[in-house]
């Protein structure tokens, strides 16, 4: 599904990614721990393509095919998902019509001879995965995470994968500043999306810490410093990483 092959990257000419190779297949969960400035968040945004950093060498490829030469939202249609540390407020317009946009856009790539879908089927499908995901149906109207929480909003992020469901959900730091109960609350949501896709869902879980590992359950974890997977492990590794910390790797 996702393979990275000896990824070398640069911003400003410096190097940050030091050949990175990594194999997720359909319906695989991996988690990517590591120290800070280790660049686990860098590749989280070289995969999805942010300009600001260049592919010096190296692959991306999704489903066999490389992705280097595509824009960011063109990824994004092929299937891939990113779930923000930190989401964006976003004043102007709200959770809802953000949604309809994007699922429109899937739709056209997928069906392009089939009319977009009406406003009153969406908004029933909306309201169906809001209330599995035990959302508050009025959040559709606000202004998108304005004024949401921190658990709001990576609700809201989970909200898009349901809507999108992508072969490939990278999910960055997204324990980050949430409560036991959030972060409860936010991996069955997860759990959830997964289970009811039309399709194996991959995820990349980008964490410092393994709390968020005991909910969902990884099959590999990598470690990460200098800009390279420098070791890999399965599940009980991350217990190994929480016990003795990343200086002997």
């Amino acid at each position: 599904m996702l393979e990275i092959h000896n990824l070398h990257v640069s911003v400003d000419n410096k190097p940050v990614l030091n050949g990175v190779s990594l194999t997720i297949q359909p319906g695989e969960v991996h988690a990517l721990m590591g120290p800070n400035g280790s660049g686990k968040s860098t590749l989280s945004n070289v995969i999805l393509g942010h300009p600001k950093y260049e592919v010096t060498q190296g692959d991306i490829k999704l489903n066999g095919k490389s992705i280097l030469k595509m824009a960011p939202h063109e990824r994004a249609l092929a299937g891939l998902f990113l779930a923000f540390q930190s989401p964006h407020e976003v004043t102007g317009i709200t959770l809802e019509e953000f949604l309809l946009a994007a699922y429109r856009a899937k739709q056209k790539r997928l069906h392009p001879d089939k009319p977009p879908v009406l406003v009153f089927r969406f908004k029933k499908m909306l309201t169906e995965l809001m209330a599995k995901l035990h959302m508050d149906e009025k959040f559709a109207s606000r202004y998108l995470n304005h004024g949401f929480s921190g658990g709001e909003k990576k609700k809201c992020e989970v909200l898009q994968m349901a809507i999108l469901e992508p072969c490939m959900a990278i999910l960055d730091e997204t324990d980050s500043g949430l409560d036991v109960d959030a972060l409860k609350s936010v991996c069955d949501g997860i759990k959830s999306v997964r289970k009811t896709a039309t399709h194996p869902m991959g995820i990349l879980v980008v964490t410092h810490f393994t709390r968020i590992l005991k909910y969902l359950k990884p099959d590999h974890v990598h470690v990460m410093k200098g800009g390279k997977i420098l070791k890999s492990g399965g599940p009980s590794f991350a217990k190994e990483l929480e016990k003795n910390g990343y200086e002997n790797i």
